[in-house]
């Protein structure tokens, strides 16, 4: 597995110092996000020559664009809002392959208004269900015009809130373009050893075949985040679940500051190499 990191872990608007700094953390890959680059996450517009940056940026320091961030609240209760992120969407994955990439990951949403990753019950409603359904058909609609897969990630917060559901909405969508992100503490707030590693054995088990990123950060006992392996998850456990699986592709860190980032660098390498066997 490469080892990655969210870019905007590290402060700065130009996408050179920003990759720069990601490289000397210790990490090979990046997940972009478009405030590297000084434009909002979602920009209303992508100039050609700022896709173009990052693109050469990467190549300078060696570094590998494996996501662009395209995350909006895809079941806003105001449905202008989500025609806002789907038109933003639209203008992230129209330069994702000039950037280099050819992965978006996006939020699949929450009714709450306020916070697209905090929950709210109407999450589990058939209407939020049904307008989820309909933003992730025009999100692939946009997937196919641009040539570009869509990564959702599992969150306890956010209407798909599970593995299960994760599958359920790959069945009765039916695209080789919807992919899995996976990030084992989304799964969870606070659980018993044995409940965690239930859920991440059955997440791996059931998402195997629509994985393509895993994600790398911690929970401490209280339900906080924090920075991977400065909490309760079992790493080992992780990691060997995903190895089993055949999973190869980009193990991704993010919540964390830009000062653990080395730390955090090493965890995982020291991990990968030997802790998941």
């Amino acid at each position: 597995m490469r080892l990655g990191i969210f870019a905007k872990t590290f402060p700065g608007s130009d996408p050179a110092s920003v990759l720069a700094a990601v490289k000397a953390a210790g990490f090979s890959a990046a997940q972009y996000n478009m405030a590297c680059s000084g434009l909002d996450a979602m920009p209303e517009r992508i100039a050609p020559g700022a896709a173009q940056a990052v693109a050469a940026a990467a190549r300078q320091s060696g570094i590998e664009i494996v996501a662009v961030s395209g995350t909006y609240n895809m079941i806003h209760p105001d449905p202008a809002k989500r025609e806002a992120g789907h038109r933003r969407l639209d203008v992230i994955a129209a330069q994702a392959r000039t950037m280099g990439t050819g992965l978006v990951t996006l939020c699949t949403g929450t009714r709450n208004a306020d916070d697209q990753w905090r929950h709210h019950p109407d999450n589990a409603t058939p209407e939020a269900w049904r307008d989820l359904l309909r933003a992730m058909e025009t999100a692939i609609a946009t997937a196919e015009r641009h040539d570009v897969d869509l990564g959702i990630e599992p969150e306890v917060a956010n209407v798909i809130d599970s593995a299960a559901k994760a599958r359920r909405l790959i069945d009765a969508l039916q695209s080789p373009r919807l992919k899995i992100v996976l990030d084992p503490a989304n799964l969870f707030e606070t659980a018993g050893l044995a409940e965690q590693r239930d859920r991440v054995s059955q997440a791996v088990d059931l998402l195997a075949d629509r994985l393509v990123m895993a994600h790398a950060k911690d929970r401490d006992a209280s339900g906080r985040f924090v920075a991977a392996g400065q909490g309760v998850l079992d790493y080992d456990h992780y990691l060997a679940c995903l190895k089993r699986a055949g999973f190869a592709g980009n193990l991704v860190t993010h919540g964390l500051d830009a000062a653990e980032a080395p730390t955090v660098a090493r965890f995982l390498r020291e991990k990968l190499a030997g802790g998941a066997s």
